[in-house]
């Protein structure tokens, strides 16, 4: 891939511009020009590049930035590195460190001071802290450091999560400067236990490391604490490590990164999460057939997408490749399903590539009533997070601002010590500047006392098998008004369709997994639900061109007549087939009639600045 070229410099107002030398310190010199967008890079000497290789940093690929120091008394220089995650020629991203000499001034501590407004201004924008070409630049425009709160669960992704989170997550958060403690979670519900017992005043954030269930897990016992309407605020991310990651892959959409699955969605996603920035979530509140009540971030669905969600799961060590697989299987032995789907239209519903479909009004609705719903029990924790339990092997951690002190641990094979990217002989190797407090290289391990009375869980393997039960109740969380209950007839101004159905779904976000685009105009918060479904009729050929199209989010656009689509405030799904598959956020849940109501805004989701296009 051919290096991208350079941006006009007139095109962005310069913030900082001056003259370095590199490390080692017999390499070659640059002109540095800072602009909101990007480190523009101008090699002097020995010979002056018109183009540079290089050249240019944008800075959605830089995490972070520390001064170092060199450890011989005789050199005054000091130093500041860049921490960036370009793309490499084969499309997957590296880690690179760029490291800068500023040798200037006669001293060390105006070198120094130097390196650090440069350092300052860097880590400014990249947690959006605006700046100015005039302005005097100081640590004390830098906000305060965010704590993160991180969940892992050791499980995800074939039980990859924990490597993953420590070989990629652990060190980009780090060179972000980044405050958190990570937990694994034990056992299915953990997460929900965990947030339901959290002082929350402690923590800026709660991110899961893992797929879309983790975080269904911390929204829901968010939403069932007593003081849920402060808890839902509470700003919340996902770093995917898991099989289907449809959140993640809508967070990397609203980013501008080109569509991808695997690490490199894991990277971009933590990308977003050290540039920092949040925006409003929708939330889906659903009322399940007994009358229970459960929450969604992501969709309802029924069919043919439910039937390969569920039945795939004998595939999991496949990872995302069982969705396929699932799929395939799904295709050749392809079921109709007989239901009825009544819907409140929006007021104005979001452009579609194609004009959307009429629908005929309701003429009659079921009557049923719902059973009563069943006591929710919850075993509330009293602890701080500090005193949570970590009986698996691997040790929990905690960033430089934790308040206990913990051993260095090494960034992606490289200690902290910067010889090992350059390998500069004779050069005295560099350290953390002591005077800045977010050394990327900082680790610490929190001693943790036990806090569950009886015998862990955990089987001898440490691995748990995948469990799908019906979620738990939600007893608090905001009234659903404008849904009545179950059994009772739908309003006049509803609108209903019965018929033979192949697949039905409801989505807020726009994947449906990392690389599958169901709703491609859906918003985070919208304020709509985004209803597609297929109708019977359809042959396998035509469902699979749907699906396949549906990896850009060209389905829409292929005109197939039995392809429906509307937006609606609030649903209802009535199965009228004595047996099928209903999952919510990819969890199986009791089958029968099932509502839902749309709550505009109600949760914050951390995904990083707004991208204006999709990038490389």
């Amino acid at each position: 891939m051919a290096p991208p070229p350079l941006l006009p410099v007139a095109a962005s107002t310069p913030i900082l511009h001056g003259e370095f030398g590199s490390y080692p310190a017999h390499g070659p010199r640059f002109a540095l020009t800072l602009t909101t967008q990007a480190l523009h890079i101008q090699r002097l000497r020995p010979k002056p590049e018109a183009r540079p290789r290089d050249g240019l940093v944008p800075l959605d690929e830089v995490s972070g930035c520390g001064t170092l120091q060199s450890r011989s008394p005789e050199d005054t220089a000091a130093y500041f590195c860049i921490y960036t995650y370009p793309r490499g020629r084969r499309g997957g991203r590296r880690r690179a460190t760029r490291t800068f000499r500023a040798d200037g001034a006669a001293t060390y501590v105006e070198n120094r001071a130097e390196a650090q407004r440069w350092a300052t201004a860097l880590m400014c924008l990249l947690r959006g802290v605006p700046l100015s070409g005039d302005q005097e630049i100081t640590p004390e425009l830098l906000p305060r450091k965010p704590r993160l709160l991180l969940l892992v669960n050791p499980f995800g992704g074939r039980g990859l999560a924990w490597q993953r989170c420590m070989d990629h997550v652990v060190p980009m958060i780090s060179e972000a400067g980044l405050s958190f403690n990570l937990i694994q979670t034990e056992r299915q519900n953990h997460a929900r236990e965990l947030v339901q017992g959290l002082s929350l005043s402690e923590w800026e954030g709660i991110v899961t490391v893992s797929g879309d269930g983790l975080l269904y897990e911390v929204l829901n016992g968010l939403l069932d604490r007593p003081d849920w309407e402060d808890a839902v605020r509470m700003p919340i991310g996902v770093l995917p490590c898991g099989s289907g990651n449809a959140l993640a892959g809508a967070v990397n959409h609203h980013g501008g990164f080109e569509q991808t699955v695997g690490v490199d969605l894991l990277l971009n996603c933590s990308l977003l999460l050290c540039r920092g920035g949040s925006h409003p979530l929708d939330l889906l509140s659903v009322t399940l057939a007994s009358g229970s009540r459960c929450f969604s971030f992501l969709s309802v669905a029924w069919g043919f997408l439910s039937d390969v969600d569920i039945h795939s799961e004998r595939f999991r060590a496949l990872g995302s490749a069982r969705f396929t697989l699932g799929a395939v299987l799904g295709l050749a032995t392809l079921h109709t399903y007989r239901g009825r789907l009544s819907y409140l239209p929006a007021t104005t519903e979001p452009a579609l590539p194609i004009p959307g479909h009429g629908l005929p009004r309701a003429k009659s609705e079921l009557a049923l009533a719902p059973a009563p719903a069943p006591a929710a029990t919850h075993s509330p924790l009293h602890r701080s997070v500090s005193d949570l339990p970590l009986p698996l092997p691997q040790p929990a951690l905690a960033s430089p601002g934790s308040p206990e002190p913990l051993p260095d641990l090494s960034l992606n094979g490289g200690g902290p010590e910067l010889t090992g990217d350059w390998g500069g002989a004779g050069d005295a190797p560099l350290s953390p500047d002591p005077l800045l407090p977010s050394s990327p290289n900082a680790f610490k391990t929190a001693q943790l006392s036990p806090i569950a009375e009886g015998p862990s869980e955990m089987p001898a393997s440490g691995l748990l098998p995948p469990i799908h039960n019906a979620p738990e109740a939600s007893t608090w969380g905001p009234a659903d008004h404008l849904l009545p209950p179950l059994g009772s007839p739908l309003p006049q101004d509803w609108v209903t369709i019965e018929g033979e159905f192949v697949l039905m779904l409801a989505i807020l976000p726009s994947h449906l997994c990392a690389d599958l685009m169901a709703a491609p105009h859906a918003r985070f918060d919208d304020g709509v639900v985004h209803l597609c479904w297929v109708r019977s009729g359809i042959s396998r050929a035509a469902l699979l061109r749907i699906l396949l199209a549906m990896e850009h989010g060209n389905h829409f656009s292929l005109g197939c007549p039995h392809l429906g689509y509307a937006a609606a405030r609030a649903f209802r799904l009535e199965p009228l087939t004595p047996r099928g598959v209903l999952t919510v956020d990819g969890e199986l849940v009791e089958y029968g009639p099932i509502q839902a109501q749309v709550h505009p805004s109600l949760a914050t989701l951390l995904t990083g600045p707004a991208g204006q296009k999709p990038r490389a």
